[in-house]
């Protein structure tokens, strides 16, 4: 039998073993579950896009000139082969002192000219009567037997040479008539526009009927051939750019669905993939990363009553449709981990943490699908930690 004092020391002793042996004794971990059950599973890529015109017209300026003041704007709705804007000619440089005097000058040689020219066509009438007189001449000469073939025969030669010099002369004398309007040209319209009254204009008209997407040049000044003025377009025709990442476009074909979200409707909008571009681009990331893209065009299928508020340049989230199905035994994706090379979770079963290996078919970033492994029913770990192995007691959080 113990003392009393042996029982005063006995006691605390006693109450401090049971203490440790509970301070260390395994006590279950605590975990999330998820239950293994069929649902619909949509494996999609999404990536953001934008709107845009299909078809664009760019209106450049036909002729050089000076466009009238552009009286459209960003929005404004335009018919085919309507009058957008009229460009007016160019007016003529105003000559200084020095150039006109140059001017002056060369209209005086080319009047000097246009005289040298008409007494050479004089001359060539001239050789050209007494050529033809002595054709007649010589002529009668070779009726009587007097002359010989011969003579004739050089007698014709010389005047239809004559003929010859008097046409080009001729011609010498038109040449320099319009040298000398031309001069005269440079004098008379120096500063001055180059229709009557600055009124005739070229007409600029819309190739089809669309909105005014850009205006780039809206106030009267002088443009070039070719310059860009305005561009149009029919919103009613859209399609959506989409930019993805090289590795994704592989796994998109043309034909595949697309669900357009977050476009400012209450409903998402169907879509099909129309051509996915073969050439890809470098662009950098937010993060500052080089990615390899590539640009997918989709068609709007929805009804036009549904997006006709969308316009060029609007931003939309686009959700590719990869695979799709309707029952699908599946677990969330943070309940998969990877051992010795498979695929693997912890089933619960009995208080305890079950390691089993299982075969992932689908995944969608949140659920995948399981293949084999699992049941219908049967509870696994969500996010387990490092705590938790096969065998260890569990309990849920």
């Amino acid at each position: 039998m113990l003392t009393r004092r042996q029982w005063k020391l006995a006691v605390p002793l006693l109450l401090a073993v049971m203490l440790l042996a509970w301070g260390f004794w395994p006590r279950p971990v605590l975990v999330e579950i998820a239950h293994v059950a069929p649902a619909p599973l949509t494996v999609s890529i999404e990536e953001e896009g934008k709107t845009r015109v299909i078809d664009r017209y760019e209106i450049t300026a036909p002729v050089t000139g000076v466009t009238s003041r552009l009286a459209w704007d960003v929005g404004d709705t335009v018919g085919r082969d309507q009058v957008l804007l009229g460009i007016k000619p160019l007016t003529s440089e105003v000559l200084d002192p020095r150039r006109e005097a140059e001017a002056r000058a060369r209209v005086a040689a080319a009047r000097a000219a246009l005289h040298a020219a008409e007494q050479n066509a004089h001359a060539a009438v001239a050789d050209t009567e007494f050529a033809d007189l002595e054709l007649q001449r010589i002529s009668k000469l070779a009726d009587s037997g007097n002359v010989s073939r011969g003579e004739l025969d050089r007698a014709r030669t010389r005047a239809r040479s004559a003929r010859a010099v008097q046409r080009s002369a001729e011609f010498d004398v038109e040449v320099a008539r319009y040298k000398l309007d031309a001069a005269r040209t440079t004098l008379q319209y120096a500063g001055k526009t180059t229709v009557e009254n600055g009124e005739e204009k070229v007409q600029v008209r819309a190739p089809v009927s669309g909105s005014v997407l850009a205006v780039q040049h809206l106030g009267e000044g002088p443009v070039k051939v070719g310059q860009p003025l305005l561009e149009i377009g029919d919103t009613r025709a859209l399609e959506v750019e989409v930019e993805v990442l090289s590795e994704d476009a592989i796994r998109i074909r043309p034909g595949m669905r697309v669900l357009f979200e977050r476009w400012g409707g209450a409903q998402p909008l169907e879509g099909r993939v129309r051509v996915v571009e073969p050439v890809g681009f470098t662009k950098i990331s937010a993060l500052g990363v080089e990615e390899q893209r590539v640009h997918v065009i989709a068609d709007l299928v929805s009804p036009y009553k549904q997006w006709q508020k969308l316009g060029d340049g609007y931003r939309v989230e686009a959700r590719f449709i990869v695979w799709q199905a309707d029952d699908v035994l599946q677990v969330p994706s943070s309940a998969l981990f990877r051992h010795q090379g498979q695929w693997a979770v912890f089933v619960v079963a009995a208080g305890r943490a079950v390691l089993r290996t299982v075969e992932v078919g689908q995944r969608n970033g949140l659920q995948a699908q399981i293949v084999s492994g699992l049941e219908d029913g049967e509870a696994v770990i969500s996010y387990p930690s490092d705590a938790v192995g096969d065998g260890v007691r569990v309990r849920l959080r």
